[in-house]
């Protein structure tokens, strides 16, 4: 880790150049995505860490990276003989990063920034609050010059995404778009969110890991849409849809100089928790700037029905592909070496055999045993347990095909286990079917349905930490927003059209994990003299593990819902499956 400690004792040389007292590298990159191209890992680089969430922020004299309790054990083996101090988040101890800096610094000392790496919001959040200790916010890159062999910007081709997939083209997206920018009366709206330009422009392409989107930046006004992308990544076919479709492409590097253009009597329309600081620095200051929910991210949310059929089809092929997985490993388990590795490999094969497979949609979490009460639990050579004919296994994956983007956690048996753990898991299903089979009027908001997939658990005096249901995208990004299904507050409801995941779980520290996660669609139900009424379509295709299921526990509807379900799943899957196949899944969905 010697390598590390010159890192940090270079950036320290200059921070002292650049009379900074402090410098915090988050890490992110300029358009605020979940997964990020190499060229942007600069919080791996400078400090070795390469987890998911992690912020460095170091002084002259010392060092700290804050992350959450998914990575405590990873950042200590990481941070291993660096000077680097892991900071556990939640911790009672813990100080997050301002009131850390503020306890080391004193009034009249900068703190540096790349602004490119924080959206305007956090940026602004973060100036407040070390202005009260009288400590100034810099927006500075300093990595640029010590960074120097640094991976390039991905250069690969985009391809056009059919409208045969995508439902709308990007003329009936645009005239969508310029309407929402009317009512937010903004003459121009930037665009930074990958997926949101992905969506708009009907493109997709393969520049990060797991999320099918471009590198690129746009902006929209009255009149014209604009891309900006490195030229390298145009085809003549591509141009040639670009063309067609009348949006303007100039250089990925020139977007600052030309946000500096724009008319100074425009109004200009920015999502403050995604557009990134640097870029909003260099809109003229006399433009009258809005930050707002980017309308993108609220269309793009409500699919429509090429896209639902196009869902429909994709969770058909999930489901024969994890049909056949799991008939894979029952037969195998206890018979030959299976890993948490070796079985997410051959997952993958099975979905790889689907027509229209473009690859995972996020990182398979493969937890057997205590592994499985890891919530985002990623496998390594390090970690890689061997699965036996023995407890439980927690299976979260997802694929991405041209029809949609799935994703499904199953929790299943691999021998005998206890009655503590039928319970659990029963409890979770109960949660799960509450949730499922809701009914609710218009304007409900996910925070308002989340305590049916809990009180199940809360009455025994049991829960779990993470949130409900997130939305997905359509051969999008797994995680999308804005709606969600939690306990936190948001002020989003749920509408027809949006796909959220249903996914509620237990963990028991030591011991195993448990989740059953379905995707569900919001469709109308009745109206009545009391207003409209809305309800979850289940999407996903898989059966549910009845061995873990202690019925006695469960509700003649909850039993009723379980058994319809299993024969949704039967009938649906079977024409496709081998007569072998079909024998297998009648067993996993007979009634109960």
């Amino acid at each position: 880790m010697t390598q590390i400690n010159e890192r940090i004792s270079a950036l320290r040389q200059a921070m002292k150049q650049a009379d900074l007292s402090a410098y915090i590298i988050p890490g992110t990159d300029p358009h605020a995505s979940e997964y990020i191209a190499d060229y942007w890992k600069e919080r791996e680089w400078i400090s070795g860490f390469d987890g998911s969430a992690g912020t460095v922020a170091l002084t002259l004299e010392k060092a700290g990276l804050w992350t959450d309790s998914r990575y405590f054990l990873q950042g200590a083996e990481q941070l291993k003989d660096t000077e680097i101090e892991l900071m556990k988040q939640g911790e009672p101890e813990t100080l997050e990063i301002v009131p850390w800096l503020t306890s080391k610094l004193k009034k009249g000392d900068k703190v540096g920034v790349n602004a490119e790496m924080f959206s305007v919001n956090a940026y602004a959040d973060m100036k407040t609050q070390l202005a009260l200790s009288g400590i100034e916010l810099v927006s500075i890159d300093l990595l640029k010059d010590i960074w120097s062999v640094r991976p390039e910007l991905p250069k690969n081709p985009f391809f056009v995404f059919d409208v045969k997939y995508a439902g709308k083209s990007v003329s009936e997206k645009l005239v969508e778009l310029r309407e929402e920018m009317q009512k937010l009366h903004a003459d121009v709206f930037v665009m930074s969110a990958l997926d949101d330009i992905a969506w708009l422009f009907n493109i997709r392409g393969n520049d990060v890991d797991y999320n099918p989107v471009v590198i690129a930046y746009a902006l929209v006004d009255e009149k014209t849409a604009t891309l900006f992308i490195a030229l390298e990544k145009i085809t003549e076919a591509t141009q040639k849809y670009l063309d067609e479709n009348k949006i303007h492409v100039k250089n990925y590097s020139s977007i600052h100089s030309e946000l500096g253009k724009i008319s100074k009597s425009k109004s200009v329309l920015v999502d403050g928790s995604k557009f990134n600081q640097s870029l909003y620095e260099s809109i003229p200051a006399e433009c009258t700037k809005r930050t707002a929910m980017s309308p993108v991210f609220k269309l793009k949310a409500v699919k429509n029905k090429v896209e639902m059929n196009g869902v429909r089809k994709a969770m058909m092929k999930d489901g024969i592909a994890l049909t056949r997985f799991f008939m894979w490993l029952e037969k195998n388990v206890g018979k030959e070496k299976l890993t948490e590795i070796s079985i997410s490999d051959k997952l993958r094969s099975f979905r790889e055999a689907q027509p229209g497979f473009k690859g995972e949609s996020f990182g398979t979490i493969a937890g057997y045993g205590a592994h499985g009460a890891i919530v985002h639990y990623k496998a390594t050579p390090a970690s890689d347990v061997e699965i036996k004919k023995e407890g439980i296994l927690l299976l979260d994956s997802g694929g991405q095909y041209l029809d949609g983007t799935t994703d499904i956690t199953r929790t299943v048996a691999l021998g005998k286990v206890s009655k503590q753990a039928k319970r659990d898991y029963t409890l979770v299903l109960k949660g799960h079917i509450q949730l499922g089979t809701a009914k609710f009027p218009v304007n409900t908001r996910g925070s308002q349905l989340d305590v049916l997939a809990r009180k199940s658990l809360w009455d025994k005096g049991l829960s779990y930490g993470h949130g409900t249901g997130h939305g997905i995208g359509h051969f999008l990004n797994v995680h999308e927003g804005p709606q969600n299904i939690r306990m936190d507050e948001n002020p989003i409801t749920l509408v027809p059209g949006m796909i959220i995941s249903n996914e509620p779980g237990l963990y028991r520290t030591g011991e195993y994990g448990i989740r059953i996660e379905n995707l569900v669609h919001v469709i109308p139900a009745e109206k009545t003299e009391f207003g409209q009424f809305y309800q979850f379509e289940t999407l996903t295709l898989c059966y549910i593990d009845t061995n873990l299921v202690d019925k006695d526990i469960l509700s003649k509807k909850e039993r009723k819902w379980l058994n319809n379900y299993h024969k949704w799943v039967y009938k649906t899957l079977s024409p496709y499956l081998s007569e072998k196949e079909r024998k297998w899944l009648g067993k996993k969905t007979e009634e109960i």
